[in-house]
């Protein structure tokens, strides 16, 4: 299984180094911003539900410096091509289709809430896996709010910063995303994992330590990219919002789980909408049935909720695709305790929860479904749960 690289001090000085290199000074600093792993709660943090996500070792770094001339200017060591200019006062929503559209975006919407930001130097380096369904454009947004913060001195808390990151991913990049992405980025702690309530944000740090207890996390990135500007996850959100209109409530989240079967009844022939009423609901009740198993010290039991929800999110949501299913279907062949896809659907990662002992047969398992299938190799890594978005140097 692949190393993820983390920001250590020797990550740090190497995009320290390089923003040095290219830019012929020396930053004011260097910040990281992890990207995660949803454990349970896919699609509820739009209908204001619960989520519980933990953060990964893999990070965006970013050395930045503040510029005093108006000028903005984004550099990433993963992306071919030179420093890209621009200004900060003339940033505009939905003109920027390239990748400096999200730290621009989180300048953008700094500025748009009157924080006093101007221009700026910076250099990323990311070691998130791209299209995974693992988040790195949130760490890549909150790794620029967190040094603008740090560097301008404006004080805002953490909530306040994945808030703004989400505002710069909705509405200057278009991608109608949740608040989730950017809070656990921002917000998760070494060995827990972050029970959220996305509608009033409050939080909750649940430990989460799988190698004390002899267990493992294993993200399966299938190598099926996935886009969250795509149309299809924008049809689901809007899904969701026709059915909380139709049964007269402002979000699913105020669907009680008891009373799921009389709010289908009154959806009548809307199928579609029934089916994406069915999984909100019922994966609010899985996230707060995780966190309970958590508390109570019963890990292992949580494998089959996981399992559960990668059904609702195949059947009912369909954002599943051959791959995520093959990784599932393989994985608990072969002994896992509970297995789904992670992330917004259509490719990306799966996540099996094994035995220790059981990683390496798993593993090797998921490979020849997947050459026998005549598919791309899959990448496996352990999740370990990690610290949220911080100052490196």
């Amino acid at each position: 299984m692949g190393a993820p690289v983390g920001a250590g001090v020797d990550a740090a000085q190497r995009v320290r180094d390089e923003f040095t290199e290219l830019y012929g000074t020396a930053p004011e600093g260097v910040w990281s911003a992890p990207g995660r792993v949803n454990l349970i709660g896919e699609h509820t943090d739009y209908n204001d539900g619960f989520v519980m996500p933990f953060a990964l070792p893999h990070v965006t770094t970013a050395a930045v410096s503040r510029r005093t001339d108006g000028v903005l200017r984004l550099h990433s060591a993963d992306i071919e091509g030179g420093v890209v200019e621009l200004a900060p006062d003339a940033l505009e929503a939905g003109t920027d289709h390239e990748w400096t559209a999200y730290p621009a975006g989180v300048v953008w919407a700094l500025r748009e809430a009157g924080h006093p930001v101007g221009g700026a130097d910076v250099h990323l380096s990311s070691t998130v896996p791209t299209g995974a369904g693992l988040s790195s454009s949130a760490a890549l947004e909150v790794v620029i709010a967190l040094a603008l913060n740090d560097l301008h001195g404006l004080g805002l808390a953490r909530w306040q910063l994945a808030r703004l990151c989400q505002r710069a991913e909705n509405v200057y990049v278009g991608a109608p995303t949740g608040i989730m992405d950017q809070t656990a980025s921002a917000c998760c702690e070494h060995g827990h994992a972050l029970f959220l309530d996305t509608r009033d944000l409050s939080q909750k740090q649940i430990p989460f330590d799988l190698a004390a207890e002899g267990m493992r996390l294993l993200v399966v990135d299938t190598q099926v990219k996935h886009a969250h500007s795509g149309g299809e996850y924008g049809k689901r959100r809007a899904g969701c919002e026709k059915g909380a209109a139709l049964l007269g409530v402002d979000a699913l989240r105020d669907v009680a789980y008891d009373g799921l079967g009389a709010a289908l009844d009154r959806l009548g022939d809307e199928e579609e909408v029934r089916r994406l009423v069915r999984h909100v609901v019922t994966e609010d009740h899985r996230v707060e049935r995780v966190v309970a198993l958590l508390e109570a010290g019963d890990t292992r039991a949580i494998g089959p909720v996981l399992t559960e929800g990668h059904a609702s999110l195949r059947d009912d949501f369909r954002i599943s695709c051959p791959e995520l299913d093959l990784v599932v279907d393989t994985a608990l062949a072969s002994g896992a305790l509970g297995a789904r896809m992670t992330g917004g659907g259509f490719g990306g990662s799966a996540i099996v929860l094994a035995e220790a002992s059981d990683v390496d047969t798993i593993t090797k398992a998921v490979e020849e479904a997947f050459a026998a299938a005549g598919f791309t190799a899959p990448r496996t890594f352990e999740a370990v749960p990690s610290a949220g978005a911080r100052r490196a140097v």
